[in-house]
């Protein structure tokens, strides 16, 4: 029943893309491509008609439904025949009111998911964000995933644009394959070039609801043009990154420099991708709680790192374990471990059976014993870090899914009743089950 429903989807799904022949602009990558796919759709929003990804739909099930345009009825069969007759009477005639463009997120787990989704929509536009080794557990290979990952371009319809990160240098690589490809990034070689990227917090690291915890600003430069662009309340390159694919993609589609500049102050942050919330006691918590890989790891801990503290207020880092690693999972998190111990983290929270290398490979490295404790779920950390944070502390909140890292965000957040609004995964089976 369920490969019959799938088929359906994708038969209905991929006519209805054709009946109504909107752009396609489909990102992939390891990371980043929600952020991605949602600076691109606040960008491109003022001039078209834009549909994104619902929820975290980006598979065989999900993007089909995000383009029929209704949510999964889950294990209820009078719905899913509901979503195939609406999908049907949608694929039968032409929409006038149907959007002229899918924004849509491409997730890879295993072989041949690009081939799949893209035999759904082929995209006019392919955006690559950055290739690690996540779902590598389902690969003979890195080197298998980077295939997979970089197969988008071959979808590409006649005259499309490949879109790649020239930070990412097995990503950057792409760019000599594809006959119509821009790069993005921080690198000076990268078309849509970031400079000068700068960080502010609150002077006097004492966090409380309504404020303006932090922005981000870079000088972003596309041949002669030149903007600075500025995004409230985020943290780190990783935001300016998905501001500068964004800007790829809005150039080639005739927008100009200076009017993306004004609209990139629309761009929120998502839930659980380094978004700023106060926490109790006045602390700040950096909640990227939505997924973790171990290039998105690090990222994390370059932010914290730059933070300054004032006087007795510490830095710390409540990392999960990241999953799908594979054959990789022990060495990728004992690299996190070396990475924490350089200094700057005062505490180390390590949630998970995984994680346990991150704990005793900061050891290892130098880190005091005693700064470094390790918890099997998420909830009994917090409850712990509950007890530990005071005013002025900063602490970033990482991990896989699988480790729902959100319930330490959850503890810790000063007003949890804003919880359903700010965290990830907080509606259905999720608020439901427990670690």
């Amino acid at each position: 029943m369920k490969k019959f429903v799938q088929n359906q989807l994708k038969r209905f799904a991929r006519k209805i893309v054709e009946v109504n022949g909107p752009k396609v602009v489909a990102i992939t990558g390891s990371v980043g491509k929600t952020s991605t796919r949602n600076a691109i759709a606040t960008l491109l929003g003022d001039d078209f008609h834009v549909r994104v990804n619902r929820k975290n739909y980006n598979n065989e099930f999900g993007v089909p439904l995000t383009i029929i345009g209704m949510d999964s009825p889950g294990k209820s069969s009078v719905g899913w025949i509901s979503v195939l007759w609406k999908a049907w009477k949608m694929s039968q005639k032409k929409d006038s009111n149907y959007p002229n463009m899918l924004v849509l997120e491409y997730g890879v787990d295993k072989p041949g998911d690009i081939e799949y989704l893209c035999e759904i929509a082929a995209p006019d536009i392919a955006v690559l964000t950055a290739i690690s080794p996540v779902h590598l557990e389902n690969f003979a290979s890195m080197e298998d995933l980077v295939t997979e990952k970089g197969s988008i371009f071959d979808y590409l319809k006649e005259g499309g644009l490949a879109v790649v990160n020239a930070d990412d240098e097995v990503v950057a690589g792409f760019k000599d394959r594809v006959s119509n490809a821009v790069s993005y990034g921080f690198s000076a070689h990268a078309d849509i070039c970031g400079k000068n990227p700068a960080q502010g917090v609150l002077e006097d690291f004492s966090f409380e609801p309504e404020e303006t915890f932090s922005q981000v600003s870079a000088q972003v430069c596309v041949g002669g043009e030149e903007e600075v662009m500025v995004l409230q309340n985020r943290l780190g390159k990783v935001p300016i990154l998905t501001v500068l694919a964004a800007v790829a993609v809005g150039k080639h589609l005739g927008l100009r420099l200076s009017e993306m500049k004004d609209k990139a102050l629309k761009i929120e942050a998502e839930s659980g991708r380094l978004r700023p919330i106060p926490g109790i006691k006045g602390a700040l918590l950096l909640d990227d709680s939505y997924n973790a890989a171990p290039s998105s790891m690090r990222a994390a801990l370059s932010v914290l790192a730059d933070f300054q503290p004032v006087e007795g207020a510490r830095r710390i880092a409540a990392l999960g374990a990241m999953a799908e690693l594979g054959p990789q999972t022990e060495e990728a998190h004992r690299m996190i471990g070396y990475r924490a111990a350089e200094g700057f983290v005062d505490l180390l929270v390590c949630v998970g059976e995984p994680a346990l290398e991150i704990k005793r490979a900061a050891i290892e490295a130098g880190m005091d014993e005693a700064r470094v404790l390790h918890f099997e779920n998420a909830k009994e950390a917090g409850r712990r870090l509950d007890r530990e944070i005071k005013k002025g502390d900063i602490v970033l909140i990482k991990g896989s899914q699988s480790t729902r890292m959100e319930h330490v965000v959850k503890d810790l957040m000063a007003e949890p009743l804003q919880a359903p609004l700010l965290l990830c995964r907080q509606y259905g089976k999720w608020i439901q089950e427990e670690i």
